[in-house]
């Protein structure tokens, strides 16, 4: 936080309010709010990011903010750093998809929603996160609107029309609880990015996972993001749930990898061989991406747990599934983790619903291998920064991270049968040892592997 000779500021600053601008330049256009609280000094860096996804209505019994607040030391000591709340907006009502609605149909971008709290539950909630070292960040749906949203009736212009000036839904999708924004209006999209910008002011939050962003042009991001990043003197960290590389281009650290969990889908549901998930990966990073670039990558998320099942129903049930985490965590990527699947919870999460997690069922055994896989991650420079190198077979997904001091190599059986691995000779002469351990690990030229054993070894 910069010191400031300006009395007014200072004023501000005493009663907890910050300057809103990370530039003392005089031509900085004067901000629309206050800055509340001070930027986070601990910041992730993009590649050290571990992703907490929480949905709101089934991380707490209340299903509120509060009660992400009361559970932040369990995701700090599963090794998170930032936490990813879904959208805390209130949800439309017109033409509700169901339930208590979609949390992605927003009524008002500028409000929490009555249903999880208040703007103070959710200013004290980044407070103690940024405290244990912990970044948030929001869930914006810059898309669409719900019906009801006061746009509708005060901007009718902001929308996209048919042939006879109804507002549609988006384009091409069943997604009839929500409206289409036009994204060819100025006015909107100043008002789009007013309203991002008053969360960051509002409640010092620490960036945005974004909805749909394929379907949002790039100059939209461009502009939005370039704003967002002017706001206060510290990094923040975006998000496109998206596979566009334009996104990068935008300002997004991250896009999203759709491909890489259709493979690891394809692998346990259709019994392809574990190569099409190098495949999935390549695809993902090819012609496009430099070596800083990273994809995050997930076994589950508030959509896959509800539509195709848990990681549980997927991947070969808890073995299985952390085997799978591990190659998605280690794998070039950013690990995203969706509430409560580090605790082996079997049962789908309806997110149209409350539905409140029973985390009396946590498996231990299960939460300590989740705990070990990220501690490890947190510590290798090879796993964050590396270059990847794939030497998958048919039922072993196997790869190496390396960067010019610290080589990974990550071995995981992905089918329910013993299987036997023939390594290739440039990683038997190599010095290995247990990256869990620090035990010194002989690699022959065949290793055999349990179902769904995994090994990570370092040098």
């Amino acid at each position: 936080m910069k010191i400031f000779i300006n009395l007014f500021f200072a004023l501000l600053f005493s009663s907890g309010l910050a300057s809103c601008s990370s530039s003392d330049n005089n031509s900085d256009p004067k901000p629309a709010y206050q800055q509340y609280g001070t930027p986070f000094a601990n910041m992730p860096k993009k590649e050290d990011a571990i992703i907490y996804q929480v949905n709101l209505r089934a991380f707490s019994q209340a299903g509120t903010i509060k009660g992400v607040q009361d559970r932040l030391t369990s995701i700090q000591e599963l090794g998170a750093n930032v936490i990813y709340l879904m959208p805390i907006y209130p949800v439309g009502i017109v033409k509700s998809a169901g339930g208590m609605g979609s949390p992605y149909s927003v009524k008002d971008y500028k409000a929490v929603s009555t249903e999880f709290g208040t703007l103070e539950d959710l200013r004290v909630l980044v407070e103690e996160a940024h405290k244990k070292n912990m970044a948030v960040v929001l869930d914006w749906v810059a898309n669409h609107t719900s019906w009801d949203n006061a746009w509708i009736t005060a901007h009718p212009d902001w929308y996209q029309k048919d042939g006879n000036g109804n507002i549609i839904i988006p384009p091409g999708t069943n997604y009839n609880d929500v409206a289409q924004l036009d994204f060819n209006n100025t006015e909107m999209k100043k008002a789009m990015i007013d309203a991002m910008s008053y969360w960051v002011y509002s409640a010092n939050i620490d960036g945005f996972r974004c909805d749909y962003a394929d379907f949002v042009p790039q100059n939209f991001w461009t502009e939005a993001i370039t704003s967002l990043r002017k706001i206060k003197n510290q990094n923040i960290l975006m998000l496109a749930e998206g596979k566009r590389v334009n996104h990068f281009a935008s300002g997004f650290d991250y896009t999203f990898g759709f491909e890489y969990y259709g493979g690891l889908k394809k692998v346990f549901s259709e019994s392809k061989p574990t190569t099409v998930i190098q495949d999935a990966n390549a695809v993902e990073y090819a012609n496009n991406y430099d070596n800083s670039q990273r994809v995050v990558r997930y076994t589950t998320n508030h959509d896959v747990n509800l539509f195709d099942g848990t990681p549980l129903e997927l991947f070969g049930g808890k073995k299985g599934s952390v085997a799978t985490f591990v190659v998605a965590a280690y794998m070039k990527s950013i690990p995203m983790i969706y509430n409560a699947q580090e605790i082996g919870y079997a049962k789908r999460i309806d997110y149209f619903n409350r539905t409140p997690i029973d985390w009396s069922t946590t498996d231990a055994n299960m939460l300590a291998e989740y705990k070990k896989i990220i501690a490890f991650r947190n510590t290798s420079t090879a796993i964050k920064t590396g270059t990847y190198k794939g030497f998958s077979s048919d039922s072993v997904s196997a790869f190496t991270m390396e960067t010019a001091t610290d080589k990974v190599l990550v071995l995981a059986n992905l089918t329910s049968l013993t299987t036997k691995y023939i390594v290739p000779a440039a990683l038997t002469t190599t010095a290995w040892k247990d990256a869990f351990t620090g035990t010194a690990t002989t690699v022959t030229s065949e290793i055999t592997l349990q179902p769904y054993q995994y090994l990570v070894l370092k040098n």
